[in-house]
């Protein structure tokens, strides 16, 4: 490729997943993107899909390896987007297994993936890791404990990454929505004010923005991007 870069977005398929694909392929960038077996048709064209569960190191060192297979583009920039929502009860009445399976579910694959593709940044000469977080993280809702500490979590795993890979030319930073305008959201709140969510054609451009080189100076920070949510 002329410009000689590679991203790896996961979660490609998503709400949000799409809009980032399609921004990164328009910058001119190779987008590969883990997907679920058969939903790669989801996917934006342009960007090459690798079936895979973000969850399992297997498939995550596949999907690396993908992301890496082209000399000519070398890795530069890993965008998490892997996620879910969860709500329950009041703590005393969450089980450990509920509580459990946000972690498992917003923090597993962005740990897993980062720490795959970490080497491969390292001897490209550094590049950027972008984190989606959740607004909640910094001003919890009750009856989702689980959700709110793992989506915390990610901010907190994104900071130790920027702290231990500074010296590398390594970037991390999140990005943190409020609620973000997708089909699931509108059909889990059907009475919501949609007009004051943020769209993820919008946020799509600060992760790029994140994942380039514009962005050099920037590490270990958490970009609010909330609409008038």
């Amino acid at each position: 490729m002329a410009d000689g870069r590679t991203a790896l977005i996961t979660g490609g398929t998503g709400g949000l997943g799409v809009a980032t694909v399609a921004a990164f392929v328009a910058d001119g960038w190779r987008v590969v993107a883990p997907v679920r077996a058969g939903s790669a048709g989801r996917l934006p064209k342009g960007a090459v899909a690798v079936d895979g569960d973000m969850s399992d190191e297997t498939d995550v060192t596949t999907a690396v390896a993908a992301a890496t297979g082209d000399p000519q583009a070398p890795l530069r920039a890993v965008v998490n987007l892997i996620g879910g929502f969860a709500s329950g009860p009041l703590v005393a009445e969450t089980p450990w297994s509920d509580f459990e399976a946000q972690l498992t579910t917003n923090l597993q694959p962005a740990y897993l993936v980062t720490a795959a593709a970490l080497p491969h940044l390292v001897e490209a000469g550094g590049g950027s890791v972008v984190y989606v977080s959740s607004r909640s993280a910094l001003a919890p809702f009750p009856g989702a404990a689980g959700y709110v500490t793992s989506k915390a979590a990610v901010i907190a795993f994104a900071n130790a990454v920027a702290v231990e890979y500074r010296r590398h030319n390594v970037r991390a930073n999140t990005v943190v929505p409020s609620v973000i305008d997708t089909p699931a959201n509108r059909a889990a709140m059907p009475g919501a004010d949609t007009d004051r969510w943020v769209r993820p054609e919008q946020i799509a451009p600060t992760i790029l923005f994140l994942a380039s080189d514009a962005s050099t100076p920037t590490s270990g920070a958490q970009i609010p991007v909330y609409g008038r949510a």
